[in-house]
């Protein structure tokens, strides 16, 4: 996880970039002790005292939901800040919010529009600032969809990835996710939609450690043949809503995932998808609802991954 230049002790999470393969090793292990204990009803309270504090510029129900039930879950409290309603919606910059709430709370998450922003609350916050989704990366998503690939396919290295669709932030951060942890990933977008560049060079030499192949393709049938794993997210993104036409066009049917793209895959590959969806887009309601689909437990996962990431930041582990 980052290190902020303002303490040596303060880390962040920004992308899947701060964290190392042995950081992802450390979350995914103590997310599913943590799964463990909430499901057998002997949950601790490992941060209670402690509150975290949500800005939203954005609409939310998992990321909203999952971290404030993950903090009372701990024993912790959790503040919901939208962005209309406080004063950065009066003209007060983001370093002297983050200053400001640095003074209340032991946590920050932002799910922001710009990364820039979120990376602006991070050198200016004196405690932990987590990216609950900007418009480069997520990993607070790539952290659960890890967690649920372990918990389909009993191990992460030496699996095979396929995406299917925009080459967007979940894409960016599975990229490094993917080859942190020894996924071979190949992403299948349109010329113009493919994920960042800078992103994808510092995957293949993530993947360059751990044996993890890194590849970009507009062929969707390339990269979906013996996968283990299909995953898709919306051709329309949050924001990208005037551009609803045009990439309705470019996306469709190519790029979605149908029963035949499953067949492509191996017989016993798992669906994903970080949701909401759009049923008849990006993906098709049988294979969505069918048996391969493990969206929900992939939902339920951000949950028990963040409470790892929460303890973590917060030194509560």
């Amino acid at each position: 996880m980052k290190t902020s230049k303002t303490s040596s002790s303060k880390r962040d999470l920004l992308s899947m970039q701060d964290l190392s393969s042995q950081d992802i090793d450390r979350i995914m292990s103590l997310a599913t002790k943590l799964k463990k204990e909430h499901k057998a009803g002997r949950g601790r309270p490992l941060l209670r005292g402690k509150t975290l504090g949500m800005i939203f510029q954005k609409p939310s129900t998992r990321t909203r939901v999952s971290f404030e039930v993950g903090m009372y879950q701990m024993g912790g409290d959790a503040v919901y800040l939208s962005a209309t309603d406080i004063q950065l919606a009066r003209g007060e910059t983001i370093e002297d919010t983050a200053k400001t709430l640095s003074g209340y709370l032991d946590c920050l998450m932002a799910r922001v529009y710009d990364h820039t922003d979120v990376q602006k609350l991070a050198t200016y916050a004196r405690i932990p600032v987590i990216n609950g989704l900007s418009d480069a990366f997520h990993p607070c998503q790539i952290l659960a969809d890890l967690l649920t690939i372990k918990e389909h396919k009993k191990k992460l290295k030496g699996l095979k990835l396929a995406w299917l669709g925009d080459g967007d932030n979940v894409c960016n951060d599975l990229l490094l996710g993917c080859a942190k942890t020894g996924i071979s990933m190949t992403a299948a977008c349109p010329k113009g939609y493919e994920p960042l560049e800078q992103v994808v060079r510092l995957a293949r030499a993530e993947g360059q450690k751990t044996g993890a192949q890194v590849a970009v393709t507009e062929d969707p049938v390339v990269a979906a043949k013996d996968a283990d794993v299909v995953v898709t997210d919306t051709f329309i993104s949050i924001g990208k809503e005037g551009e609803r036409a045009t990439r309705e066009s470019v996306f469709m049917p190519k790029y979605q995932v149908n029963s035949e793209i499953m067949k492509l895959a191996r017989r016993d590959a798992i669906f994903m998808h970080c949701l909401p969806a759009k049923r008849g887009q990006e993906v098709t309601a049988d294979v969505m609802d069918g048996p391969q689909s493990v969206v929900w437990d992939e939902a339920e996962n951000r949950l028990h991954a963040q409470k790892a990431v929460l303890c973590i930041l917060m030194k509560a582990v």
